[in-house]
């Protein structure tokens, strides 16, 4: 008599790292020949419960090292209270649960959340990692999903054409310090529309379809110069996680050799301890060359791996690109080349990174960021400040943003030179650069500065440059700023932000000496903060030098 599973077969399918363009995991795919047996699962809890073995133990039969990705519907955990079977044949395959990702598949409507969380919370005490799957084209609810609390957010391709949802994902993802992946792209255009979103992960019929048989060979589109916009503290170390070739402490240095030569992409191993967390890292050109040695095999081959590794260079999920450089900085050049354990909150292994893809990624970045700058000053122009902007305001924060001049700039090429005028631009920048701590400064041309920051940030750096005695050529020259203080909601972009802040610009340029005018974006009238009524007298110029020179 024939079984259901007869005819149920499976297909795999990379998730890639948008990031480094490499496959960070399989998802494993049921494909039953005959029959609907994913609507029958969908209404038998028990029945999604084998499924989710048996995909398991399909993948595991390819004999792939990549961390996998299993669908299994919100019921069926809040009914089951885990998946028992599940964990033992992940331990039976000799795998690890933090190599396994649940996806949790809508619907969840009718399904008991309080079960549901519950049974999260036991999977997350087994080790297994949590996936929000389905949104944007299901019905998870908004307080569900924070309190789940998934290690990543799988968003439907749709959602792109909703820029501002996918926004506020984003958002939502990065206070829960989720990752966030795209499903379905089928297009290079959605494949753009990903990228400029911020997501980490994609997968979709673009990069490679469902296939029988587990491929690392994807298509990923050239990145265009812009697509990725790294935060000013540095990209986070998640979006170039790769999957880690992971060994218990145990292993044997023959079979440490059998990874590495079965293996040729991989570039070392980690040797965890039961929980999962790096003990000693081996690495791939220095263990084999200990092996090749005249004696190397018959000294090493029986004899634990971790004779032959290393302690391991480890950061955590939260950090940056830049503080991965400063733990690869420490320590013997000869490490230079090994990869960095990404370690969760529980110091178990989450993946590695490699020094190669940071390197491009940062420079990318600086290459991008020197494009921008003021060739006179060093600052970023404006598209960064309103960039930063427009950000702000998605995020529903509040902000600041200030202009700053001189006063009677003209006077100063006029009556001193355009060299001293240029001397002066610089010097003024310097100051506010100094200053700034925290905020962002801008020098959008000529002798105009923006400068954004928080509204409590303000008064120490305004008092800084005001009161700074500016003079050239023996007359003194004052400055002139206008803030506009804006509140969540309070404008729309960066284009309403500019349009408060002119005419208190016009209000700061008609006060005498060096002026403060702050407006609050949606009130009316402003406060003078600094300044006297009446215009400066015409003439006043710079000497080309700071204060004290």
């Amino acid at each position: 008599m024939h079984s259901w599973t007869d005819t149920l077969r499976f297909a795999f399918q990379p998730v890639v790292n948008l990031r480094t363009g490499a496959v960070a995991a399989l998802e494993t795919l049921a494909r039953p020949e005959t029959g609907d047996i994913l609507a029958e699962a969908r209404r038998d809890p028990e029945l999604d419960g084998r499924l989710a073995v048996l995909a398991f133990r399909a993948a595991a039969r390819q004999e792939t090292l990549l961390p996998l990705h299993l669908n299994v519907f919100a019921a069926t955990l809040a009914d089951l209270g885990g998946l028992t079977p599940l964990r033992d044949a992940v331990r039976g395959a000799g795998r690890m649960p933090w190599e396994v990702t649940l996806d949790i598949v809508p619907p969840y409507t009718h399904v008991p959340h309080r079960a549901l969380l519950e049974a999260v919370a036991a999977l997350r005490e087994q080790g297994f990692r949590i996936s929000a799957d389905g949104i944007g084209d299901g019905d998870v609810p908004l307080r569900l999903l924070t309190d789940l609390s998934p290690g990543l957010v799988k968003l439907d391709a749709s959602l792109l054409a909703r820029p501002a949802a996918v926004r506020a994902m984003r958002t939502l993802c990065e206070e829960l310090g989720a990752l966030v992946a795209v499903e379905g792209v089928e297009t290079e255009l959605q494949y753009a529309g990903a990228l400029a979103a911020g997501a980490q992960l994609a997968q979709g019929e673009l990069f490679a379809p469902p296939a029988r048989i587990p491929t690392v060979d994807v298509y990923v589109p050239s990145l265009t110069p812009g697509a990725l916009t790294a935060p000013r503290s540095g990209p986070s170390v998640r979006e170039f996680v790769r999957p880690a070739a992971v060994l218990p402490l145990s292993a044997s240095a023959e079979r440490v050799r059998a990874l590495l030569t079965g293996s040729p992409d991989v570039s070392g191993v980690l040797l965890v301890d039961p929980s999962g967390r790096p003990v000693r890292s081996v690495h791939r050109s220095r263990f084999l060359l200990s092996m090749s040695t005249r004696y190397g095999h018959a000294l090493y081959a029986d004899r634990p791996a971790y004779k032959l590794g290393d302690t391991p260079r480890t950061v955590g999920v939260d950090a940056t690109a830049w503080e991965v450089l400063d733990v690869v900085a420490v320590g013997g050049r000869d490490r230079t080349s090994d990869d960095v354990a990404v370690v969760d909150e529980q110091g178990r292994c989450a993946g590695v990174v490699r020094l190669a893809d940071l390197v491009r990624a940062l420079a990318e970045s600086r290459v991008e960021e020197a494009a921008g700058l003021n060739p006179l000053t060093r600052l970023p122009g404006s598209d960064a400040i309103v960039g930063e902007v427009d950000r702000r305001i998605s995020e529903g924060r509040a902000f600041a943003l200030s202009w700053l001049d001189i006063d009677h700039f003209k006077q100063v090429n006029d009556g001193a030179g355009f060299a001293a005028g240029d001397e002066l631009i610089r010097a003024v920048g310097g100051a506010l650069q100094r200053a700034a701590g925290q905020a962002r400064v801008g020098h959008i041309g000529g002798d105009d500065f923006l400068v954004l920051a928080d509204e409590e940030a303000l008064g120490p750096l305004v008092t800084a440059v005001l009161d700074a005695p500016w003079t050239a050529g023996g007359r003194p020259v004052t400055l002139s700023v206008a803030t506009v203080v804006c509140a969540p909601g309070s404008v729309g972009d960066h284009h309403q932000a500019a349009a408060r802040l002119a005419p208190l610009k016009k209000a700061a340029k008609a006060l005498r000496g060096g002026s403060w005018v702050l407006g609050r974006a949606g009130l009316p009238g402003h406060e003078v903060r600094r300044g006297m009524p009446g215009p400066a007298p015409a003439g006043a110029g710079f000497s080309a030098a700071e204060p004290g020179r």
